[in-house]
């Protein structure tokens, strides 16, 4: 394993300026790494969050391969026997009041034995984002003799492969070919406008029955607020009483996200590379990415509106706002072309478009909840604008694709690697020195452009 040093040390055909970038990055993942993985924040979030760590894979790739390898085994290792990757492995050395909800509320390896978690180690019981095959197939290809000699691929597609499985079966709750999330956190976006109205349904357990330990380290106004929160613990609540069972609980929050699928969608692309590298038939996983790009367009697809929606799955109706998360399916390589057109049109458009930083806010600029430090009610994030900026190569469009990749180096930089940004100032919100921000800008600054959307 290479010592702090040497990877702070390694050479890369970089500029003056982005060689202190990239050595400002690095350093925030060495600060982060524990050993076996990388937590988001020592101090917000102290645990191994599921997409955090495919993204940081993604820039530890370029210091590491070894490492970046052991972050994506470090969260596989925790995979329940249904196939579900957990949205947290909580580290078992850190008192349980360092995080809420916290071990003994998830209470993992106790109320979801039935649904096959494991026994060794405590996580939560829900889900995030499937970016993790994409970033396997990136850390494989960073340095593929590496990767055969241990072989990476072999270890991690049955598990990658299980995963997928659990999210085309179990959770198509709305039975049209698309993967439903049942709880907020689940797309990873977590205080987003679009769930406002199904959340309404959910009575919030009372105030005083759990302490939030995020406010211990974020402001007040930056976070999602105690009714929300309340909610959230409902959810979960109900979801752990259901022995985690989504076939046995009543989900009274459960909606199809277009970025969730999306990710999917270019997930089973990754699986299908991973299979031909291995000698292995490929074409399941092109067809079932194929079959989900036209449940994409056929169920969430607003014409009117230039962008992807969420379905609430209890209503059957779109939900009426414009999130990034509408926009994220631009990474998926066989859209029609018109709606490539206009997903362009709404990107560079005055709802999405903020000239003084460059980068994508998470919400409609002119929209009625629209609020620019709020978690995902306004502010910009590093981790949607690598999307965007991909899924922009993807389809060609290498000016504005440029345009964001110098605006997020710029944010990334002069924000200390802030957790996400006014999208109209750039000030730092939420924690600082924050993974997926510092990891992602060592891709932008490590990855031939041209190469960007292969």
């Amino acid at each position: 394993m290479n010592s702090p040093l040497d990877l702070l040390d390694r050479p890369a055909p970089t500029a003056p300026a982005d060689l202190t970038l990239r050595r400002g990055a690095a350093r925030v993942l060495i600060d982060n790494w524990t050993g076996a993985s990388t937590v988001p924040s020592r101090t917000l979030y102290p645990h191994q969050w599921s997409w955090d760590s495919a993204f940081v894979a993604i820039g530890l790739r370029h210091l590491s391969v070894r490492r970046a390898q052991r972050e994506l085994e470090s969260l596989l290792a925790a995979q329940w026997a249904d196939g579900r990757v957990p949205h947290i492995v909580f580290n078992p050395a850190l008192p349980h009041d360092a995080y809420f909800p916290s071990p003994d509320f998830w209470r993992s390896s106790t109320a979801g034995r039935t649904a096959g978690a494991p026994s060794s180690v405590e996580t939560s019981g829900i889900v995030q984002p499937p970016v993790h095959a994409l970033a396997a197939w990136l850390v494989h290809r960073a340095d593929p003799a590496e990767s055969r000699r241990r072989g990476f691929l072999a270890r991690v597609r049955p598990r990658l492969a299980a995963w997928h499985d659990y999210l085309l079966g179990r959770r198509d709750l709305g039975g049209g070919g698309l993967a439903a999330v049942v709880h907020p956190w689940e797309p990873g976006m977590d205080n987003s406008p679009s769930w406002d109205r199904a959340l309404k349904r959910v009575e919030p357990s009372p105030p005083d029955t759990f302490r939030r330990a995020d406010l211990d380290h974020g402001h007040p106004a930056d976070r999602p607020t105690d009714l929300d929160y309340g909610r959230y613990v409902r959810l979960a609540t109900e979801y752990r009483e259901a022995g985690y069972d989504d076939r046995a609980v009543r989900h009274r929050f459960a909606v199809e996200d277009p970025a969730f699928n999306a990710l999917l969608i270019v997930s089973e692309l990754a699986l299908a590379a991973m299979a031909r590298e291995l000698g292995l038939p490929g074409q399941r996983h092109t067809e079932r990415a194929a079959g989900l790009t036209r449940a994409l367009v056929d169920r969430l697809w607003d014409e009117q509106a230039g962008l992807f929606r969420v379905r609430d799955l209890h209503t059957g109706a779109p939900v009426d706002e414009r999130t990034v998360s509408g926009l994220i399916p631009l990474l998926v390589p066989r859209l029609p072309e018109h709606i490539v057109r206009r997903l362009h049109t709404t990107l560079t458009g005055p709802r999405f478009s903020a000239p003084a930083t460059h980068l994508v806010p998470s919400y409609d600029l002119t929209g009625h909840a629209f609020d620019p430090t709020r978690y995902w009610r306004g502010p910009a994030w590093f981790n949607t604008a690598w999307l965007i900026e991909r899924g922009l190569r993807t389809h060609g469009f290498q000016t504005d694709a440029e345009r964001l990749r110098t605006g997020f180096l710029t944010e990334a930089g002069r924000s200390g690697f802030a957790e996400y940004v006014d999208p109209a100032t750039g000030a730092a919100c939420g924690t600082r020195h924050f993974s997926w921000t510092a990891a992602l800008t060592l891709d932008l600054l490590s990855t031939d452009p041209k190469e960007a959307g292969s």
